[in-house]
């Protein structure tokens, strides 16, 4: 039987974990509680979905009597509100609590089905004792057929089943519909995500710090493999392009590294949660609205840090276009949030945390292979690079210190021949507006292209 609703399911919900709020300040982790209350957390979080279907299999076993009573009342309150409830038990103290009751004997055997109350009675049970009801059904498969015929032939049958059945309503009474979902709105929905995303991040210290750190570290440590040059200004020469081609090529490395390694896990970590609250009208748009909030602003961060490293330990170029500070600021930040981009992809695609980790190097060795900066891009490779965010970020970092213009002239032999320079001046770093703002388009490019995917793949989980 479903009594309509009278109790929003938020308040069962806070009823039901009401009681785990004093033991979770002392215990950090669910396994670390009681039965009871583990069984209790378990229900409040199948709650969260507002479900109207329980299939519970021995929810009281191994619990004192007090506790058996409290879940078994819960229960009954989960029913009351229009839920159907349904749940296999041998502790028949709180029994009555249920509306109706099934016997099963040897043989998958119907042999009861009906209130509590009455099965005594049909059963011939003087003693008011449930137990008894067993003893009965434990004597043998014709004993058994024996109560199974009997209780087709009763009125029970006819009543709770026949009846019940065919007509589909025997009270007369129209059925309550049950309770709409409340819908809540994209903007609601993105401030509550991101505040609990924002928490989990800044709980997480020791992740926090090495994503924020590792890339400065990095590049402090390249300060010290230079010693004592500036790889960034400088008078012709003919080594001083390829050094600053490389100095360039390990901002964007780190930039690449950091972006990866901070997004990889952030969708298939949560991916039973993610199923969970999608069930409860969870918005895509919202879901991964908050996700890239949040990066975004750890990627302003890190774009902070790294910028300030490299204006420490490197002689700022001027550029003729913009401003040195502003221009590495924008092509480190957009490096940063197409990796982060990618990352989304991949943690959507994978299916666990492990999956993720070993995708790092396969995402990796791509981006520097086909960089422009270890191999000369020709042919088939020069077309494929245009896939890898590695070889706009250099692009754009070469484009801004002005490589080009660090080649020196040809020197001429005596004999009319020229000797091959170092370094060929390429229009990838050539130090024009259309050069830079098409570097920095395509990275915003892959961002929106690896977002449209990321939400994709995530619609493509709905449960229909």
């Amino acid at each position: 039987m479903r009594l309509p609703p009278d109790t929003d399911v938020r308040q069962v919900v806070a009823k039901t974990l009401e009681d785990i709020e004093m033991t979770h300040r002392r215990h950090a982790l669910v396994r670390q509680l009681s039965g009871g209350q583990r069984k209790r957390v378990s229900i409040g979080v199948e709650l969260l979905a507002d479900p109207k279907l329980f299939f519970l299999d021995e929810p009281t076993s191994g619990l004192d009597p007090g506790l058996d009573k409290k879940m078994m009342q819960l229960l009954r309150k989960l029913a009351s509100q229009g839920r159907t409830v349904i749940l296999v038990t041998h502790a028949t103290a709180n029994i009555t609590m249920c509306d109706r009751i099934v016997f099963m004997g040897r043989g998958g055997r119907l042999c009861y089905f009906g209130p509590p109350t009455q099965a005594l009675d049909f059963f011939d049970v003087k003693t008011g004792d449930f137990a008894d009801i067993y003893n009965e059904l434990e004597t043998g498969e014709t004993n058994v057929q024996s109560w199974a015929d009997k209780f087709r032939s009763s009125p029970y049958y006819q009543r709770y089943i026949f009846n019940h059945f065919s007509t589909g309503n025997p009270d007369g009474q129209k059925p309550a519909a049950p309770p709409k979902p409340k819908s809540v709105s994209f903007f609601k929905q993105l401030v509550l995500l991101a505040q609990r995303y924002f928490q989990l991040i800044s709980r997480d210290l020791v992740n926090l710090s090495l994503a924020l750190l590792t890339a400065p570290i990095g590049i402090s440590l390249l300060r010290l493999a230079v010693r004592d040059k500036d790889p960034l200004i400088g008078a012709p020469e003919a080594t001083l392009a390829p050094l600053a081609l490389r100095v360039l090529f390990v901002f964007t490395c780190a930039a690449i590294w950091v972006g990866l390694a901070t997004s990889l896990q952030e969708i298939v970590k949560e991916s039973a949660i993610y199923l969970r609250e999608r069930l409860v009208n969870l918005g895509l748009f919202a879901y991964l609205g908050s996700k890239i909030f949040i990066l975004s602003g750890l990627a302003v961060l890190q774009t902070i840090l790294m910028v300030g490293v490299v204006l420490i330990a490197f002689k700022d170029p001027e550029p003729s276009l913009i401003s040195w500070t502003v221009g590495v600021s924008i092509t480190t930040f957009l490096t940063l949030l197409s990796c982060v981009s990618l990352g989304l992809v991949v943690s959507a695609i994978v299916k666990n945390g492990s999956q993720a980790n070993s995708s790092l190097p396969l995402l990796l060795l791509p981006q520097i292979i086909f960089s422009g900066v270890l191999f000369k891009m020709e042919g088939v490779a020069s077309k494929f690079s245009w896939l890898m965010l590695s070889r706009w970020s250099v692009g754009a970092y070469g484009s801004l210190v002005n490589v080009n213009a660090m080649v020196p002239a040809p020197t001429t032999l005596p004999d009319g021949s020229t000797l091959p320079r170092p370094f060929e001046p390429t229009p990838v770093y050539d130090p024009t507006w259309e050069n830079l703002s098409l570097n920095w388009g395509i990275l915003c490019v892959h961002i929106l292209v690896y977002l449209m995917l990321t939400l994709w793949l995530q619609k493509r989980k709905d449960i229909l």
